[in-house]
């Protein structure tokens, strides 16, 4: 972290010097936006050229997002019974076609999908829920007696054409507190200022109390970020955690479950003066993360304040990181008291859009009652996107829109020494015609070729991997192939590990080990897709994992230190 900030002062140095030649320029080459309430979507070049208009199935009914290379993430209205303004009740993924390829309907009685999504690095998408609660002094302390749409992010994994699986989630009504209601053990607190990692449920408590209306994901941090429109405030909230501890106040990267790790923007509702912070919040949107490789603001949070009654601003803040977690007292305002803003085109928007923080330090900003701008960070209107009416704008760099998809294969994976092996390599690209590739192999045994598909003789195990490269674009993406050289018979050892079974598969929580001599030392380790390692066992024939939640794991057996072949596992409760 501290090596990034010392970089980013570097770059600031460099573009000062340089004066407007830097700032100056527009960043990236297409501007992606769907016109809210219409089927229409566009991509539209620096040069104000249409690049790709789509005409959906569906108007978008918020947010939507270009995934990388070919694929739009959209949201879709669906009537539901609860919810008030940016309700929306269906996520669905659009390909370049136009075709839709998966959608996922959240909309009942008691719960409804609404405004912001996120797509996350693993293919899943986040998405904000309405959900009903009865709140009264008996149940959680509430002053009032009333029916309260508050909510929860759940993470779902996209399975067949039209469903999918929740693989975590997290609900607000978990971490509330109050001082009123002493009797209410589960939520009382003897002052709520002394508790700002939870919401004090008497804070202007009616029915859409919350009113969650921007998602962003820290791949880096494992991290939740989200906006509220009712409490002109943001909120971090730890990933890492199972379903269970995020239900809980401890447990995840944090240690402290599902409890908020850092808020800002209002200390009212945390029981302080309003007045101590200056954020300038009134009705915000659209909060995120400002990418580690921006050159002015690098990690630091954004929010679109759409400061009613009032021109919108740009707000930008650096929170005060402290490893997982984030530094402040408890009892004090939250800092930090200072926000920057932007200087920007003077617009007014009551409700929604959004900014993004370009790679060369400008802005692109979103009027969702008018036009797109690119602003450059010394406040000059660089292009305007006119009458486009998004909620969401986002520009991309011309390899995230047109780039390929590169892989790599072998005409035999497993070999005796010295056999012939013809490699393979192919690129797909949706988005071109007719691209010009060129091909660079090498491999962790001192292999090279520019042929596209080399011939080999291997004598050792080896990875090889390849660079393709569309030529006319710049565009670059890598693939590679193991090809393993067996050498004559095999070690009792290596024959145990490949008559392992490990069963029932899927299974709601218990797995068994078979065919497995349990006289013999072994250890069986369990990891999540991010990597995570949840489970380290010696010596077992069964592991009891109910208490992970739905989804993909990984478990790898070792006996005498000898790793077998990583193993897939679906729990399915």
């Amino acid at each position: 972290m501290k090596k990034q900030k010392i970089n980013s002062v570097l770059v600031i140095l460099i573009l000062l010097m340089c004066g407007s030649k830097l700032t100056a320029q527009q960043w990236g080459l297409y501007t992606f936006y769907a016109t809210q309430n219409t089927t229409q979507a566009k991509l539209v070049d620096t040069n104000g050229t249409v690049y790709k208009t789509w005409s959906l199935a569906s108007s978008t009914a918020y947010s939507a997002y270009l995934l990388p290379k070919d694929t739009i993430l959209q949201t879709v209205k669906v009537n539901g019974s609860i919810g008030g303004g940016g309700s929306t009740g269906k996520v669905r993924k659009v390909n370049w076609a136009g075709t839709t390829v998966w959608e996922y309907t959240v909309s009942d009685a008691s719960t409804q999908m609404h405004h912001d999504v996120c797509p996350m690095p693993n293919g899943n998408v986040l998405l904000i829920c309405y959900e009903t609660k009865s709140a009264s002094p008996t149940t959680v302390g509430c002053s009032s007696t009333i029916t309260v749409w508050s909510e929860k992010i759940i993470e779902v994994h996209p399975t067949g054409a039209t469903t999918g699986t929740i693989v975590w989630e997290w609900h607000l009504w978990d971490h509330l507190c109050q001082s009123v209601y002493p009797s209410v053990t589960s939520t009382y607190v003897t002052n709520v200022s002394q508790h700002p990692e939870l919401m004090n449920v008497n804070y202007s408590i009616k029915q859409d109390w919350f009113h969650m209306n921007g998602i962003d994901y820290n791949a880096q941090l494992d991290q939740i970020l989200v906006s509220s429109h009712a409490n002109s405030e943001i909120y971090v909230i730890d990933h890492s955690t199972t379903t269970a501890q995020a239900a809980s106040h401890s447990g995840g990267n944090s240690g402290k479950g599902g409890d908020f790790l850092y808020r800002w923007g209002n200390p009212a509702t945390y029981g302080l003066s309003s007045t101590g912070n200056n954020s300038g919040f009134n009705v915000i949107h659209d909060a995120h993360w400002i990418p580690s490789n921006n050159p002015l603001y690098p990690n630091y949070m954004c929010a679109y304040n759409n400061n009613s009654g009032g021109n919108v601003k740009i707000a930008i803040w650096n929170p005060p990181y402290n490893g997982y977690n984030y530094t402040y007292t408890a009892g004090s305002i939250i800092g930090p008291t200072t926000v920057i803003n932007p200087t920007i085109p003077a617009f007014t928007a009551s409700d929604m859009g959004n900014s993004q923080q370009l790679g060369n330090g400008n802005e692109l900003v979103c009027n969702p009652q008018g036009s797109i701008y690119e602003v450059s960070s010394t406040g000059t209107t660089l292009q305007t996107i006119a009458s486009a009416k998004s909620v969401h704008a986002y520009r991309y760099e011309v390899c995230y829109v047109r780039g390929l998809t590169a892989s790599a294969s072998a005409s035999a994976i497993q070999v005796t020494s010295g056999t012939a092996v013809t490699l393979g390599a192919s690129a797909t690209s949706i988005t071109e015609t007719a691209p010009n590739y060129s091909y660079a192999w090498s491999s962790n045994t001192g292999f090279s070729s520019a042929q596209q598909n080399p011939a080999i003789n291997p004598t050792t195990t080896a990875t090889y991997k390849v660079i393709i490269t569309n030529i006319d674009l710049g565009c670059v993406d890598s693939a590679s192939v193991t090809v393993t050289v067996e050498t004559v018979g095999i070690s009792e050892t290596e024959k145990e590990l490949q008559n392992i079974r490990i069963y029932p598969n899927p299974t709601t929580g218990i797995i068994n080990i078979g065919n497995i001599d349990y006289c013999k030392n072994f250890t069986i380790k369990v990891y999540d897709t991010y990597g995570k390692l949840l489970y380290n066992e010696a010596n077992q024939s069964a592991l009891n994992l109910s208490d992970l939640s739905n989804g993909l794991y990984f478990i790898d057996i070792a006996i005498n230190n000898k790793s077998a072949k990583r193993n897939k596992i679906i729990i399915n409760k």
